[in-house]
């Protein structure tokens, strides 16, 4: 006993653990593992030989190996902690932390005023082989009470190091036969986090007639310390203690000062350090904005290099001088000279820092602007003189852009995708972000923030806080709906606009329209609802596949008899945890969706269930987009996912228009405001408070069913269109600028961009967020595959026809003539729709959500029906493949 395990894989993948100093007698061998196994609480998987992995942590380890007589040091684990060790050494697939026989605990350190407190140390070992070198320094780290991992090639060194950020490394530089040593500390101080690690180099040990090699290649490879190979554990535990008290102690102090320096980032008062020699160090962005420049033009001059205001005193600088340099605190009022060369008054308190030797080594100044009428007007003059140049350009260009049509805009637009190798991307799309700041249609108070974005930059710092919460406020009240231009040079575009932007024209008297489908359909005669194990395997094979974009819903419609919303519900519902969150049982979800997809026309050739399973399914997609996933919590997912399925139950297949223009009795009650988006939320939740069978809130808690059922509905309201602009304007103003601010921010420090957690701190961006998803999973249908998008644009083209049919019959005011289908171009209509309301809501999702397959088939359509348009077909598709 006492030495260490030998672990075997047989062929069949069975791995066996005995001990080396045992009989080789069957009852001897332990089987750990065949496939997957428990073994003292321990979940261990395998399959093949060649799982085990390269990154190694045991969770129980005997003693080192003996090697014949020798002393016992102090510390080691002794015959009888040997004999209780367990025979058999657990190894999983996933990186893990051993367990310490010493208790670790935290450490406390004080960096000036600033007390810190440090976790536990973690230590890699990239060792190729394990023997009495590594064993040592496993020891070691056991005795000092360090977590540690063994990692056995590069790339599982690499991995382990980014997973666990380990503040000490060990790399066996003995040998190359296995790996390169330089090569490994290079790649690994490649990576930002290896900033403040150290690495420690294990070198074999020197003859005493060999001459004693440079450390100089070491250095240059990334090592921070040499180790001559000693395998005795308390080497190695002497050595990896003097790098805690000196390396990583030092570099966990550095590491604090990124606090210090956030706070003087975001600090108001303007800040500047410079050297005992007046060069300039440091500037904060508040000292940017105030004196004009850029911290790349100040920092490393010095002070006497930068011009000097002629407004003060001309003792004034000796003054100044003569305090700091004695190591006391002089302020007061200084006038500075900006860059533009005018003159502000600032208070002014200047700091001596001791550092070593007792001498002053820096010197800190606070500057805050005196709020005076002079400095105003000077800050104004300055401000609009430098920014006359660049206003007279952009007003040029918007002045040139608003005059062509959103289908000419690739003639004056200079930015070019860089996203995609699709060629129709790049000479027709372009960078989601870019396009944000050039939006052809554009409301009035998305110019607004602009221009006091533009105004905040060399703003003092009292306006720009002003301008802060004229922001704050501009973006949280309904100031977003765009002014409209008129269209009467595309009437597609004017007919959309007219038939999708308004509730309806003042109806005519005499006529009102019923719905001559049942408005109230009852579920009491529905079938008994279908159970998983009812599922026909041509649906679950189809469904195998409803987490890829290219899902086909229309193959899914024809298998399920035109009931794709309840197969496709109870696989989403199942995957999200929709059941769960609402402590619902199966067969009341799976009655609930039937009740639903029962109360869709199916008789409407668009607005069916296979509709809002399709928005199901999109919705389902966004949810797990990451940063989507990030930004939402679980009662935002199932708030999705409940408003996707209901947004438009028992639709007749008439926009709000015609219902308004009919009198018809949903606009009478809801006022022809929002009709048909009022009706499907409410009649959905009479329907499933109705029946306790159907009804999945029954359970939910009261806290939990008010924000959720507030959710629902304002989800389901945003798929009106009149605020369609209004949406995708405050999602572009409130959440793709700020967070492509911030990315700018980060990568420009290169540093990592917290946005996702930004947006999960304000709930109201989280509601932008979801309105704009499933408004886009609402309107998809141009970014599916072509085939896919063919055959909705024929859907909802005839469902517009036999609108325009109506009209004519009852009438009626048409609310879109160009949707006749006699003289009806569906290219153009689609061209339209896409210019006009697609375009800039999936840039700005892309922007968020990262879309690529999306834009893809966006640009591919696209090209598609401008190739039809070009040809003057007014069908779906060219001659040549309707043949």
């Amino acid at each position: 006993m006492g030495c260490a395990p030998s672990i075997h894989v047989s062929q069949s993948g069975v791995i066996y653990c005995r001990d080396s100093d045992e009989s080789n007698s069957p009852h001897q061998t332990t089987t750990i593992s065949q496939g997957a196994a428990t073994l003292h609480g321990l979940f261990i998987k395998t399959d093949a030989a060649d799982s085990i992995p390269s990154v190694l942590a045991y969770q129980s380890r005997p003693a080192p190996p003996c090697s014949g007589p020798r002393r016992r040091e102090r510390g080691e684990p002794g015959a009888a902690a040997r004999a209780r060790a367990p025979h058999c050494c657990a190894i999983e697939a996933e990186t893990q932390t051993s367990h310490s026989s010493v208790k670790a605990s935290t450490t406390e350190v004080q960096i000036g005023p600033m007390r810190l407190t440090q976790d536990p140390i973690q230590v890699l070992l990239i060792f190729a082989k394990e023997d009495n070198q590594s064993d040592g320094f496993w020891w070691a780290c056991d005795r000092a009470g360090y977590r540690c991992n063994i990692a056995r090639t590069p790339e599982s060194a690499l991995e382990c190091f980014l997973d666990k950020h380990q503040e000490i490394i060990v790399i066996d530089h003995r040998s190359s036969r296995y790996f390169d040593a330089e090569a490994i500390c290079r790649s690994l101080r490649a990576t930002k986090p290896s900033e403040h690690t150290v690495i420690l180099a294990v070198v074999p040990r020197t003859s005493s007639d060999q001459e004693e090699t440079s450390v100089l290649p070491l250095l240059r490879a990334g090592f921070d310390r040499r180790f001559m190979e000693n395998s005795s554990i308390t080497a190695c535990y002497n050595e990896l203690i003097q790098i805690e008290h000196g390396e990583v102690r030092s570099q966990f102090k550095l590491r604090a000062c990124n606090a210090v320096f956030t706070a003087l980032d975001h600090c108001q008062e303007a800040i500047e350090i410079t050297s005992e020699d007046h060069v300039i160090q440091y500037v904060n962005p508040a000292f940017e904005r105030m004196m004009g420049y850029h911290k790349g033009e100040l920092i490393g001059k010095e002070l006497t290099e930068l011009p000097k205001s002629d407004k003060n005193r001309a003792d004034l600088l000796d003054t100044i001088n003569t305090f700091i340099k004695k190591g006391k605190e002089w302020q007061g009022v200084y006038y500075a000279r900006r860059k533009s060369g005018d003159s502000i008054q600032q208070h002014v308190k200047i700091t001596p820092v001791i550092g070593q030797g007792g001498k002053i080594r820096h010197f800190v100044s606070l500057k805050r602007l005196r709020c005076t009428n002079e400095n105003n007007k000077q800050l104004y003059k300055s401000h609009r003189d430098e920014k006359y140049a660049g206003d007279n350009s952009q007003s040029e260009s918007h002045s040139f852009r608003c005059k062509n049509r959103r289908k000419d805009s690739i003639d004056v637009k200079s930015i070019t995708s860089q996203s995609s190798d699709a060629p129709s991307l790049q000479t027709r799309r372009y960078s989601s972000m870019a396009r944000i700041h050039s939006m052809t249609i554009e409301a009035p108070i998305t110019k607004v923030i602009n221009i006091i974005n533009a105004a905040q930059e060399n703003s003092p710092i009292t306006v720009a806080e002003a301008l802060d919460r004229v922001l704050e406020i501009l973006r949280t009240t309904e100031l977003y709906s765009p002014q409209l231009g008129t269209k009467d040079e595309d009437p597609h575009t004017s007919d959309l606009v007219g038939g999708l932007m308004t509730d309806g024209l003042r109806r005519l008297s005499g006529n009102e329209y019923v719905f001559s489908k049942n408005m109230n359909l009852s579920h009491s005669h529905l079938s008994v609802p279908v159970t998983i194990n009812d599922v026909p395997p041509c649906i679950t094979q189809l469904l195998d596949n409803e987490e890829s974009w290219d899902f086909n819903i229309f193959e899914l419609e024809a298998v399920t008899n035109k009931r794709p919303l309840i197969y496709l519900g109870l696989k989403v519902f199942a995957r999200f945890g929709v059941a769960e969150f609402l402590n619902c049982s199966e067969a009341t979800l799976r009655a609930w969706l039937q009740m639903i997809e029962a109360n869709y026309h199916s008789s409407n050739s668009y607005h069916n269930s296979t509709h809002a399973a399709d928005v199901l399914h999109a919705t389902a997609f966004f949810l797990g987009k990451e940063r989507v996933k990030g930004s939402l919590d679980h009662l935002d997912e199932v708030a999705a996912l409940i408003a996707a399925t209901i947004h438009d139950v028992d639709h007749p297949g008439r926009t709000n228009s015609f219902l308004c223009n009919a009198g018809s009795e949903l606009a009478v009650l809801y006022n022809d405001t929002a009709v048909l988006e009022s009706h499907h939320t409410a009649l959905a939740f009479q329907l499933t408070a109705k029946d306790s069978k159907c009804n999945i809130f029954k359970n939910i808690d009261r806290n939990h069913y008010r924000p959720l059922r507030q959710a629902i509905i304002d989800m389901v309201l945003a798929t009106e269109m009149t605020k369609h602009f209004e949406h995708v304007n405050k999602f572009v103003n409130s959440i793709n600028k700020p967070m492509a601010s911030e990315e700018n921010s980060s990568h420009s420090e290169g540093g990592h961009c917290a946005c996702t957690a930004n947006v999960k701190n304000f709930p109201d961006n989280q509601t932008l967020i979801k309105r704009m998803m499933i408004k886009c999973a609402d309107v998809a249908n141009p970014c599916r595959p072509l085939e896919l998008c063919i055959e909705w644009a024929g859907r909802i083209s005839e469902e517009y026809f036999a609108q325009t049919d109506e009209e004519k019959r009852q009438g009626l005011p048409v609310v879109m003539p160009v949707f006749d289908r006699n003289t009806c171009s569906i290219p153009k209509s689609q061209i339209s729709f896409i210019d006009y309301f697609i375009t800039d809501m999936f840039d700005a999702w892309d922007a968020f959500a990262h879309l690529p397959v999306l834009m893809q088939h966006l640009a591919n359509n696209y090209k598609h029906w401008k190739t039809l348009d070009e040809l003057k077909c007014k069908s779906l598709r060219l001659p040549s493949e309707n043949n």
